[in-house]
């Protein structure tokens, strides 16, 4: 290699024509504190970038926004467009020079849509910063207010001695995955990033990963977040270095397996599935001036006074002492910080929450951040200073991510950030001091925070930030903690003291109530906890009215866990086993002996005197698999769907009929196929089954019926029972169906009832024809739960009622104080009705009377 001496200057010129910006004054802290190094910036009123020095391209972001020129000097130059510019992902940018390649002083580098540009980005100034400080003697930057790309010298640097490379080593060879379909329900959130993030730093190779045009550190846990990887998206491993080869298999392997998550198997790579772009979630605001609207975070009723939580602001110095004393501050604090951590895991019980903290154990030996911290301290600044604006600066992006999960790890960053600012500073945060039956009220809280909650006191909690996905969320959940997320911010003015009640299942903190009305709910509370105990000593008694009529009350469950729960409740079997949980959050179908062995162990807990119905697979459109590709749909729930999916892949259907049939020695089994519309699907799945049972040699009765979910099925439904051996009513999806009501819209939903006189008419319908063929109806929708439907339903002569498993107890109590001619009187009235709130208004009285 040839050395020879360079000159102790070196001009850059202006890259883009504009008005020169002191970096220090540039709206980011990353730049203004000079985290990344020292330079300028440009206001520019051009839009084509130029080379401001000669030398070669060392690196092209993915987003196409920043660019790296090292000189022959071995002096890095980065070239970056505007602020949060990498949010754009290549939008409005245009590359006219490639990775590698050598420019000269004024050679294009990147031109730019500098209108597009502006209106979605935070500001258009660019930055020259030299990232290779220790090479710099002295900046000089231009006197001039304005400067002409390529002509004008806009910086200068005195070097420290620096060398001309003559000949560069070869770098070692880059070896790169194939595809790798990623598994995890919610992408590459904090805990799947920080394992693997820590198999990656076992590894001497670089590790990079890759997705479209963007690619991450895989050493680093904010690197790999900020990539906003997505369920189902594809990815690659790249690695260089001397063990590339083995880097590349050990990350493949684990992202394919779910990187530590449960997702059901080593994914391949399969065509790309439709995946629809993350939803903003609504904001919601209540009219009531004395209820607050938020997001459910974690079930439950509590009554107590509002105690604001706010945290206070940690001062540190801007300036440092040496940057071997402040590296080693914070050195010491990284290693406290671990141990606390250490601690609180193990004062969580369930290890799958506890996880939670092994993540954040994991960003305090976050490469990123950790080299931009040690940037910030090699340019002077204070251990507790450097820490913080690199924390901030990482929280803010991930922030803005469209992805709620892994916006919401932002929180995550800040928890961890706070933990280890405040050991730099010296500062022991005390504990929580919070008054008996609190409703904490705070713009965000903690994981940490959260975990560290005093259940006697606390009753339950509402921030203005986070999600039902958040880990505070997760905790809040897991500790029983009635939650609200996401409430609006007027909730921080309430005064402490404030009397409220919050109702974390409805989203909803209710101010302002009366002592009556404290008093009443406290005293419903009561009632109702003795109540649930008397409905639990009865609930092995069989659901028969007061004039002999026997009502079945069966558990629409999702899991061998919830037929056993509901077996120990007197549930008298299954009239809905929604089998799509064998199916979803994996990235291959499950095999006939896996689903074989869930059928049958869910069957054997039931015993041979209950009935279990097993719905069929019930996804499409609206629920994608990610080893089953889709075509994109306008409307999803009306496209391929449910027995029409199923159809149109008779392997699939043939496969899990067959592992459901295996069952029906151990139950009295019936299989239920969802969103039948028309006589050939039901003549198609009965040849299925008559053809499987067959070949199987399956000699115990199996009864075949449908789902009715549509208004053509309903109104069919005495044609369609001369085929099928028993209906089971969809409440949820007939009423959508009927209405023409998404009910899952933020503003229609609650407009979806299905107490509307045309979906009670379609019910009522489907039972009489029904019953003309002897056929019995079953009705596993929500309002089979529901105390005011449960009569009405009865009297419209409803057979069967399958129920969530902690309603069982409940909904058989309530039959057993009903007449079976009362309840017929009852139907008979509402279904004249013409409004749901007469119909409501008469139910309500029914409970009443």
């Amino acid at each position: 290699m040839n050395n020879s001496t360079q000159a102790s200057r070196l001009d850059l010129f202006a890259p883009l024509s504009g008005v020169v910006v002191a970096i220090e004054s540039v709206p980011d802290p990353v730049f203004a504190q000079k985290m990344v190094g020292d330079g300028v910036s440009i206001d520019p009123i051009s839009n084509l970038l130029l080379a401001p020095v000669a030398g070669k391209v060392t690196q092209l972001h993915s987003s196409k926004h920043a660019i790296t020129i090292t000189t022959p000097a071995g002096i890095e130059v980065l070239i970056h467009i505007g602020l949060d510019t990498v949010m754009l992902r290549g939008e409005g940018f245009t590359i006219k020079a490639t990775e590698g390649s050598e420019v000269k002083v004024g050679q294009p580098l990147i031109e730019f849509n500098a209108d597009l540009v502006a209106r979605k980005a935070l500001s258009l100034l660019t930055q020259i910063v030299i990232t290779t400080g220790d090479k710099v003697v002295k900046y000089i930057p231009t006197t001039k207010k304005t400067v002409v790309a390529g002509q004008d010298v806009v910086l200068s640097l005195d070097l420290a001695g620096a060398t001309v490379v003559g000949q560069v080593a070869a770098a070692d060879t880059a070896i790169q995955s194939g595809a790798i379909i990623v598994p995890n329900p919610t992408g590459l959130h904090a805990r799947p990033a920080a394992v693997l993030a820590n198999t990656a730093k076992t590894f001497k190779s670089d590790l990079k990963l890759l997705r479209a045009d963007d690619e991450a550190n895989a050493k680093s846990v904010v690197s790999i977040m900020g990539l906003e990887v997505q369920h189902g998206d594809s990815i690659f491993v790249k690695a260089t270095g001397p063990d590339a080869a083995q880097a590349v298999k050990a990350l493949a392997e684990l992202i394919a397996s779910g990187s530590g998550e449960e997702c059901g198997g080593v994914a391949t790579a399969v065509a790309a599935k439709h995946v629809p772009k993350p939803q903003a979630r609504p904001v919601l605001k209540s009219n009531d001036p004395n209820m607050l609207m938020g997001v459910s975070a974690s079930p439950g009723l509590a009554v107590g006074y509002i105690f604001q939580v706010k945290q206070e602001v940690i001062d540190v110095a801007e300036t440092g002492d040496t940057p071997e004393l402040e590296k080693h501050r914070l050195e010491k604090a990284l290693k406290d910080a671990f141990e606390q951590l250490e601690t609180l895991k193990g004062e969580i019980a369930d290890p799958v929450k506890a996880e939670i903290f092994v993540a954040h154990q994991e960003l305090l030996s976050d490469p990123d951040l950790l080299d931009l911290v040690s940037v910030g301290i090699n340019q002077g600044k204070s251990a507790g200073f450097a820490w913080r604006a690199a924390f901030t600066s990482y929280a803010d992006k991930l922030a803005k991510l469209k992805n709620e999960v892994l916006a919401g790890r932002a929180n995550d960053i800040r928890d961890v950030g706070r933990r280890v600012l405040c050991l730099i500073a010296g500062i022991k945060e005390a504990a929580l001091e919070v008054p008996n039956d609190a409703i904490l009220i705070a713009e965000d809280l903690t994981p940490s925070d959260t975990a560290s909650l005093d259940r006697n006191k606390v009753l339950g909690f509402c921030t203005v930030g986070g999600g039902a996905t958040s880990h505070v969320a997760i905790l809040a959940r897991s500790l029983n903690i009635p939650a609200i997320c996401g409430i609006e911010e007027i909730a921080l003015q309430l005064a402490n003291g404030t009397p409220v009640i919050l109702e974390g299942s409805k989203g909803c903190l209710r101010l302002n109530p009366s002592v009556e009305e404290i008093n009443n709910i406290r005293e419903r509370q009561v009632k109702l906890a003795k109540r649930q105990a008397e409905e639990l000593e009865t609930a092995f008694e069989p659901a028969t009215t007061t004039d002999g009529v026997c009502v079945e009350v069966v558990a629409n469950i999702g899991g061998l866990e919830e037929a056993q729960q509901s077996v120990k409740l007197g549930g008298e079997g299954v009239g809905l086993l929604r089998s799509e949980f064998l199916y979803l959050e994996r990235t291959n179908a499950p095999t006939e002996a896996e689903q074989d062995k869930i059928y049958s162990d869910i069957a054997k807990s039931l015993g041979k005197d209950r009935t279990f119905v097993v719905r069929t697979l019930d996804v499409g459109g609206d629920k994608p698999l990610p080893y089953l590709p889709m075509s994109a749909e306008e409307n999803p729930f009306l496209g391929v769907r449910g027995v029409r999916l199923c159809l149109a892949e008779p392997e699939l259907l043939h496969t899990q009929i067959r592992a459901i049939l295996r069952s029906a020695e151990h139950a009295k089994l019936a299989i239920m196929f969802p969103m039948i519309t028309s006589l050939e699907e039901v003549r198609e799945v009965k040849r299925i089954v008559a053809e499987e049972k067959a070949a199987l040699g399956v000699t115990s009765p199996v009864q075949v019926g449908i789902m009715v979910e549509v208004p053509a099925t309903a109104v069919m439904a005495e044609i369609f029972a001369s085929e099928v051996d028993f209906f089971s009513i969809g409440t949820n999806d007939l009423t959508q169906y009927t209405l023409a009501m998404d009910r899952g819209h933020p503003k229609l939903a609650k407009e979806a009832d299905a107490m509307h006189p045309g979906v009670l008419r379609l019910i009522a319908n489907t039972v009489k024809g029904a019953h003309a063929h002897g056929k019995w109806v079953g009705v596993c929708g929500g309002i089979a739960s529901d105390p005011a439907a449960v009569p009405l339903l009865i009297g419209m002569g409803v057979d069967e009622l399958s129920v969530s498993v902690p309603a069982i107890p409940a909904v058989k109590a309530l039959v057993r104080k009903l007449s079976k001619a009362d309840c017929q009187q009852l139907a008979a009235e509402v279904l004249q009705m013409g409004t749901v709130a007469e119909v409501r208004a008469r139910l309500a009285q029914q409970l009443t009377d």
